[in-house]
């Protein structure tokens, strides 16, 4: 046998040519790796990374200090300070498998799973170097007869029968023999500890030379290790997997102990029944790389593959995928949840096949290793260790929606509720490929955001994958199904009974197993029940102390009067605007509550939010609590003993009940009782009092739980406030359930007791989040309801609502706002259910030391330290003051007003004063210099109190300053400015023109945000530079993107990230509703990015569709600061941006609950910084432009950004009030007085801004710039960018919370992580636009261009065109404009596989038909042209039945405008989404169709899935119904179903059909209008209320004008 270095040898030239294949032999006489690469080098230093500023992150991913040692050439003990937090590395993929029913091995699987793979590349990512790849892999069945011939070439062995021998494919440290032969020794040792024999090991031949640097650098070696079952005792099929699931477990844990969990010795497969074979490579490089896989005896008979798109570029072998079991496209939100309450359920978890060896397999879930890695992890664990089959444990891990499905049978309801109680969901988008090699599946997320289609053919192969048409050498007349997962469904082929077994029949036989139903009903307890069984009487409030305890608990008069009072009378959060401009909590110097310094993360790029009010059904906020079971042992009803709680806001009765009452079950045993644990201590005690009170309050949970001798343990602690008064303090609550929590975890108790909270300090919806997502299971707010009921009595509930409210009301009111407003923080990231919310921890903390977060709140990042225990208790001890002077004689105490919503004197300090604005308007108007000088000053002083660049400073050497006449003039530094993103109806048409006006003036850029612009404004000084295109996609149109210069994509904004944004019906004028396409007088909600963005890969395609779209312009993406933007931003630039925008938390004129205003985002410092970080330690900078807004106001700010990174600067709220804006804060109310936030035509008369009072203000800053640029010694903006060694912290004005930051980590020049980088834009993005199908077709249709000649011609298309038809568009729109060519001008018939976004924002005299099928997007922003498409006549005649097969993907014809779109076969999720104008025809839908439609008609001659129309305002669409289920399926919160009731809309609708046949030649069509008298009964009218009145009121003036 073969040595490893004899078959790996090669020459020293071969790492000069990156591994070429020259000299050496291995087996099948070719080449390895070049054995001049250097050995991986110790992963100290990314631990150092890691630990940076103590940042309370487990380590979890190693490439940066791989790439930066290798870089350095040399190891650094100590790395700088950076904002970059590996941790926050996510991916996004093409996910893909090929399978024989019929269990054939053939080599037609390997070569249609290779080339599958390889048309997803554009899925893919790859790094600074097109040959490096962010990983690819495939995964096999086992290719037995390759595997016999080469275990007899290389071990000169016969392997016994199929099933009876593994192989493990397995990484090696590379260069390391020691280690190696370290490592063989270990998994020999344990093989044949467990019976098992050792057959030998097979160096795997490879080929690397097509291989970029970075891979090259990170190489293993790979080996392959055979073991037989052949021991005295041979084991089962099962049993076998078994112990090499438990060698496979020890073996890691042994190496790593030996060598270091970095060490770079991986198992990537070992097992009887599958094999991997993957690497830091490109989809085109697998099978070139790993020459097993160009064998022709390398044949099988089902494959996975996977294609990974990281947002990072570093070398990462081992996270490529497939993994041991699954692959996956997505992205687990609840991860630090899931990995938590997993390591805790290590306690009681045990196996009835492993016993107490169980623990041989824990920990399942690492921080070693990727989302994908933990859940495939969790996943094998519950396989293999446990008695469920892969389906099952699927089921378990990502479950339908089942808490509000009438469409789900009982007995999967009751399976799902079943396993709710041993197991919260792994949350988020995801589509699961898996396999066991008995099975091989797929399932999709239960909200259906990731695509995935799959095809049967007539021999009896199935197809998957995240795209049709991946495999063109399959024709159609092969096909004889055409399908996709539909969400929350489970795609299944069984190999032993040689078929797909339906999502239905195999869900039912699982949930049918046991009685689920009668175990839930007898043993879970639910809490709503119990309450009203045991009739606890609350004792009425003494409101003698109200004042003083609301005081004490950080309650303030305008938070009772503008959040809490809307609340309870409402029923929903109130609203804000203009963004928030008051202090961080760590640089107020006013007491703060903890919740305060914790930010909301929320989900952008790289995966979508959830929609909590349209979507609402996917959500759920029921939770099971209390004692788990063990997860590994079978089913039974003593899962179930747990209480389930409907709402976790907590009502007075309900926590009186779980105070004073022990739940007895059927039996007479004691089945849930709680402990109260007193969470205050004593008042003047200090900071060591509290810390004592909290080790008191950790140390009794956990002997309550543990329980003494002969008494179990108890079900439920309370941590209780209650006792808090005049010589008590009470510990902030999320303080006390943070440390409890952790405490219970780290002890492995956690999953044995709920948590309570009786809590006077939550009174906001951000209290209650960051509590729940601190491992609360429930909080009862105390003081809210008494301080809600305290105002009723007062009068102040009726005085402000004109009606009386009775106590128990107002609760239940304030209960539901909370409830809604919990429901949209988790949306924003992405998350489903509060079972998976509970314990996730997706926060920050913003200016929160170490040693808080390390003991309360392990795991969240804190990057720039702040406030410790010292300070934290400071803050209780003023609280508590105002509540409990030290003057006891002080007989009425008034609640505070501390000034955080509004700017009041002497209140919270805010950037924004009333002297500040002055001195701006009087700068704007006069061209003041010295006013300008005072608005600066009064302006910078605030940044002090208020924002981080306010902690910085200049470091002037006064021996490199330059002249200031020599620093480039001010009408240089403007050009780099740009107003910001306020759309067309949240200002009114004079302030959105005098921007326009102002910027263009200027050489700057305007923004037309996201409520479109007037065309008539394109062609003069009044047009927007920069066209925004948002998840509304109002105006959106080819004419619209063709006239910029910029299209900027809106992912997220800084005054709401992670939401949608709302303009009231009031402020939908007739001219605004023309600009958007909609119906004057009815509101307007935007989704929340999702529909097209669900992944970086489906943003790399937004990018492609609008770089198409207008080929000579830039496209930006707009990002929000957050922890891990500079990551995302990475993605983003990969996935080809030409600029990224980075927002801070602050600014914002649009109107948002007050949660998102203040609880979300970060500072534009803290993103702009970790964006320039990142992006050059991952080498990207230079290809992108970087800009940052967010109250900046002055050229200090400017400068600190520009230092920092950014060479672009986005304002918004300044030049607002340069054109007279107050900060009144009413945007969202139509009521601004100065006629900037408003569309009421008298207040729009009393504006008074001016072009020229913008221009001078930004002219005035920029002077400034130029003063500053002056004193640092630079003579151009751009030679000042990321020079952040210019900026020092200033310790004057530190305080005793502001003393404990640290602000380092901003300040690490971006150039010191990867020198050779640069740290500016110096280059563009190759957007391979020469290579798009459109040029050809625009050339075809030059007669057409040129002069309206009509033409028609025919062209083929597969799934690389992508976009197609759009580049034609922008020719036609930039010749043609608005209006476009005539119908029928241009007629392009195609056959084959439309790529995705066929026909994007196709023009007006376009049609494009296709014979065949399409991906996503298709007619997505359809723009007056006509699209078809339908299969050949020749595939029907052979049977395939089109109205019973899906022809197109999701989100077909979002966005669309005008036009017409025909699809004879079904469509997708979300057809039809924000469709505006366009009529579509389809013959059957899936989830979500018409959502959010505001004009046009849809015609659909089939089923549709569930949530139709939901947010539907306009347009109306028309269902066929036959059998009357339509209503069931159909959301009714905007809409009313009607008939077709009169001649004329029958006539209509009758010929909308005529045209479907016309371009489709559908039968379905045909049969209706043959038999229409009877058939347009059966269709169902879906008919917006909004619209419907519109209309008639239309009607109704109509007529009154012709009286």
């Amino acid at each position: 046998m073969l040595s490893i270095s004899a078959a790996r040898r090669v020459t020293a030239g071969a790492r000069a040519t990156r591994g070429g294949r020259v000299g050496g032999v291995g087996v099948g006489g070719v080449v390895g790796r070049g054995a001049g690469a250097p050995a991986l080098l110790l992963r100290s230093q990314h631990r150092q990374l890691m630990m940076n500023k103590s940042i309370a992150i487990p380590s979890s991913f190693y490439s940066t200090e791989r790439i930066l040692s290798l870089r350095n050439k040399e190891k650094k003990e100590v790395l700088p300070k950076t904002l970059y937090t590996p941790q926050h590395e996510t991916e996004n993929c093409g996910v893909g498998l090929v399978a024989s029913l019929k269990s054939v091995a053939s080599r037609k699987v390997v070569e249609d799973a290779d080339e599958m793979l390889i048309r997803m590349s554009h899925r893919g990512g790859v790094g600074c170097c097109p040959a490096s790849g962010d990983g690819a892999g495939m995964l096999f069945g086992m290719p037995d007869a390759f595997m016999r011939l080469k275990a007899k070439e290389a071990l000169g062995k016969t392997l016994p029968p199929q099933g009876e021998y593994a192989v493990g494919n397995i990484f090696f440290p590379p260069e390391n023999p020691e280690a190696l032969k370290d490592c063989k020794a270990i998994l020999e040792r344990l093989t044949k500890q467990r019976g098992l024999e050792v057959l030998g090991w097979r160096p795997v031949p490879v080929d690397n030379s097509m291989l970029g640097q970075d891979p090259l650098d990170s190489e293993p070696d790979t080996e392959q290790l055979f073991i037989a079952n052949s021991g005295p005792k041979k084991l089962s099929s099962r049993d076998f997997e078994r112990e090499l699931f438990r060698v496979r477990k020890m073996a890691e844990e042994e190496a790593a102990a030996m060598l270091g969990p970095e060490s770079g010795f991986y198992i990537n497969s070992l097992s009887s029944q599958t094999i991997t074979y993957k690497g830091q490579l490109t989809p085109e490089q697998v099978s070139q790389y790993y020459l097993d896989i160009k064998d022709p005896s390398f044949i099988t008979h089902l494959s996975l593959v996977h294609s990974r798109f990281s947002t990072n570029t570093f070398p990462s072998w081992e996270r490529a995928q497939p993994i041991r079991m699954m692959c996956h496209n997505g992205e687990i939100n609840t991860l630090r949840g899931n990995k938590n309450w997993m390591f805790s359920r290590g306690g009681l978890m045990a196996s009835d096949y492993f016993g107490n060896d169980t623990h041989q397999l824990l920990p399942a879930t690492s921080d070693n290793m990727s989302d994908s890695g933990n859940f495939d992890s969790v996943l094998e664990l519950m396989a293999k260790a446990s008695e469920r089959s892969l389906p099952e444990a699927v089921m378990m891990m990502i479950p339908e929606a089942w808490q509000d499905n009438p469409n789900l049978s009982e007995t999967k309801k009751a399976f799902y509720e079943y396993n709710s109680c041993l197991m919260e969901p792994w949350d988020g988008p995801a589509m699961v490929a898996f396999t066991d090699g008995r099975y091989i599946g797929a399932t999709l997320d239960r909200n259906g955001l990731r695509p995935s289609r799959y095809y049967v053919t007539k021999d009896d192969h199935v197809i998957l994958s995240s795209e049709i048409g991946v495999i063109p050498e399959l024709k159609d007349s092969d096909v004889k199904i055409k399908h996709r997962l539909e969400p929350g469904k489970m795609f299944l082929v069984d190999f032993e009974t040689q078929r797909i077994v339906p999502d239905d029949e195999i869900k039912e036989q699982i949930a049918a197993k046991n009685p689920y139903g009668e175990w839930v009903e007898e043993k879970l307890i639910d809490l709503e029940k119990w309450t009203n069984e045991a009739g606890v009487n609350v004792m009425p409030f003494d409101f003698s102390q109200t004042n003083r305890k609301l005081n004490a608990f950080g309650y303030s008069g305008e938070r009772l009067e503008m959040l809490l009072l809307p609340m309870g009378i409402g029923g929903k959060e109130a609203l804000g605007s203009m963004g928030n401009d008051a202090a961080l909590a760590v640089l107020s110097d006013k007491p703060r509550q903890v919740n305060e310094y914790f930010k909301q993360l929320f989900a952008q790029v790289t995966n979508p939010p959830i929609d909590p009010i349209r979507e609402e059904i996917v959500m759920s906020l029921v939770c099971p609590v209390g004692p788990e079971g063990n997860l590994l042992s079978d089913p039974s009803k003593e899962h179930c003993k747990r209480l389930n709680v409907r709402n976790p806001v907590l009502t007075l009765e309900e926590m009186e009940t779980l105070k004073s009452k022990v739940y007895v079950d059927q039996d007479g045993k004691k089945a849930f009782s709680t402990h109260v644990i007193d969470c205050t201590f004593p008042a003047g005690s200090g900071p060591d009092g509290m810390l004592q009170a909290l080790e008191r309050i950790c140390d009794e949970a956990a002997d309550a739980i543990q329980g003494s001798i002969g008494e179990s343990g108890t079900e439920a602690i309370i941590l209780s406030d209650r006792l808090t008064g005049p010589d008590r303090m009470a510990l902030p609550s999320l303080i006390s359930v943070g440390a409890v929590h952790q405490h219970l975890l780290k002890t492995k108790q956690r999953p044995k007791a709920a948590i309570f909270a009786e809590a006077g300090d939550c009174k906001e919806v951000h209290d209650f989040a960051t509590i729940f997502g601190y491992g609360c299971d429930g909080v009862c707010p105390y003081m809210a309801y008494e301080a809600l009921c305290k105002m009723n009595a007062d009068g102040l509930v009726e005085a402000k609502s004109k009606t009386p409210y009775t106590d128990d009301k107002i609760m239940t009111n304030y209960r539901k706002a909370v409830a809604k407003g919990l429901l949209k923080v988790m949306s924003k990231m992405g998350i489903s259910t509060l079972q998976s919310y509970k314990g996730a921890q997706v926060f920050e903390a913003v200016g929160l030391a170490d040693e808080i977060v390390y003991r309360c709140f392990t795991g969240t990042t804190t990057r720039i330290q702040g406030t410790d225990f010292e300070a934290l208790y400071r803050d209780l001890e003023r609280l508590h003051q105002l509540g409990y002077p030290d003057n006891s004689n002080i007989g009425t105490i008034l609640v505070q007003n501390d000034g955080q919503l509004h700017y009041r004197d002497g209140g919270e300090a805010h950037l924004n004063t009333p002297g500040a604005m002055a001195n701006l308007q009087i700068a704007a108007r006069t061209n003041s210099r010295e006013a300008y000088k005072e608005f600066a000053r009064l302006t910078n002083e605030q940044n002090m109190k208020v924002t981080l660049r306010g902690q910085l400073k200049f470091k002037f050497d006064p021996s490199c300053s330059v002249p200031l006449e020599e620093v480039e003039p001010v009408q240089e530094i403007v050009k780099r400015f740009a107003t910001g993103a306020m759309s067309l109806g949240s200002i009114s048409k004079e302030a959105h023109e005098t921007l326009a006006k102002a910027m263009n003036a200027l050489g700057g850029r305007s923004n037309t945000g996201e409520g479109g612009e007037d065309p008539k404004r394109f062609l003069d000084n009044r047009r927007s530079s920069i066209k925004q295109v948002a998840s509304g996609r109002f105006g959106v149109t080819s004419h619209y993107l063709a006239n910029s210069d910029q299209i900027q994509i809106k992912m997220a904004q800084g005054a709401k990230p992670g939401e949608g944004g709302e303009l009231p019906g009031f402020k939908v004028s007739e001219y605004i509703a023309e600009n958007r396409h909609t119906t004057p007088g009815v509101g307007l909600i935007s989704p929340p990015p999702h529909h097209d963005i669900y992944s970086i890969e489906d943003l790399a395609q937004l990018i492609h569709d609008l770089k198409n779209a207008q080929p000579t312009g830039e496209v930006s993406v707009k990002l929000v600061s957050e922890v891990g933007v500079g990551v995302v931003a990475a993605g983003v630039v990969k996935a080809l941006a030409d600029h990224v925008t980075i927002s801070g938390h602050d600014g914002g004129t649009g109107a948002a609950a007050w949660t998102g205003v203040k609880g979300a985002g970060l500072p534009w410092e803290l993103g702009l910084a970790e964006t320039q970080q990142t992006l050059v330690l991952n080498g990207l900078r230079d290809r992108v432009k970087l800009q940052t807004d967010g109250q900046l106001r002055t050229g200090r700010d400017v400068a600190i950004a520009c230092l920092l990174g950014a060479e672009e600067f986005g304002f918004a709220t300044g030049p607002l009030i340069a054109m007279g804006c107050i900060m009144m804060r009413k945007c969202h109310l139509n009521t601004c007085p100065v006629g900037i936030a408003t569309q009421d035509e008298e207040l729009r008369k009393k504006f008074a801004g001016q072009p020229e009072h913008v221009m001078n203000y930004l002219f005035l800053m920029a002077e400034e710039v130029r003063e500053i640029m002056a004193k640092l010694g630079y003579r151009k903006m751009a030679d000042m960018i990321g020079q952040t060694q210019h900026l020092e912290v200033n310790k004057r004005g530190l305080h005793y919370k502001s003393r404990g930051l640290d602000l380092s980590p901003l300040l690490t020049p971006a150039s010191e992580l990867n020198p050779t980088a640069g740290i500016r834009n110096l280059t563009t993005q190759y957007h391979g636009l020469d290579k798009a199908k459109d040029n050809v077709l625009i050339e075809k249709a030059k007669l057409a261009l040129d002069n309206g000649t009509p033409v028609t011609f025919d062209e083929e298309i597969d799934n690389l065109n992508r976009t197609c038809g759009t580049m034609l568009s922008y020719e036609i729109s930039k010749r043609y404009g608005k209006e476009g060519l005539p119908d029928n001008t241009i007629r392009i018939n195609m056959k084959g596989h439309a790529g995705q976004s066929f026909g994007f924002v196709l023009a007006k005299g376009v049609t494009m038909t296709v014979e065949g099928d399409a991906n996503d997007y298709a007619g997505k922003g359809l723009s007056g042209g006509t699209i078809a498409v339908f299969p050949s006549q020749e595939v029907i005649n052979d049977g395939f039945v089109p109205e019973d097969n899906v022809i197109a993907g999701n989100v077909c014809l979002y966005g669309a405008t005008s036009g017409k779109a025909f699809f004879r076969g079904k469509a997708g999720e979300r057809f039809c989404v924000r469709n505006s104008g366009a009529l579509a025809v389809v013959e059957g839908t899936g989830d979500h169709c018409a959502e959010y439609m505001t004009g046009g008609n849809l015609v659909v001659l089939g089923a549709t899935g569930r949530n139709f129309g939901a947010g539907m305002s306009g347009g109306i669409a028309y269902v066929y119904d036959p059998d009357g289920k339509f209503p069931e399926r159909c959301n009714m919160g905007l809409v009313a179903l009607e008939e077709i009731d009169t001649l004329e809309e029958k006539e209509l609708v009758y010929g909308f059909i005529q045209e479907h046949v016309e371009m489709t030649g559908s039968p379905v069509g045909q049969r209706m209008l043959e038999n229409w008298e009877s058939e347009h009964k059966k269709f169902v009218k879906v008919f917006p209320h909004d619209y419907k009145r519109v209309l008639e009121e239309r009607a109704a003036a109509k007529k009154q004008m012709a009286a």
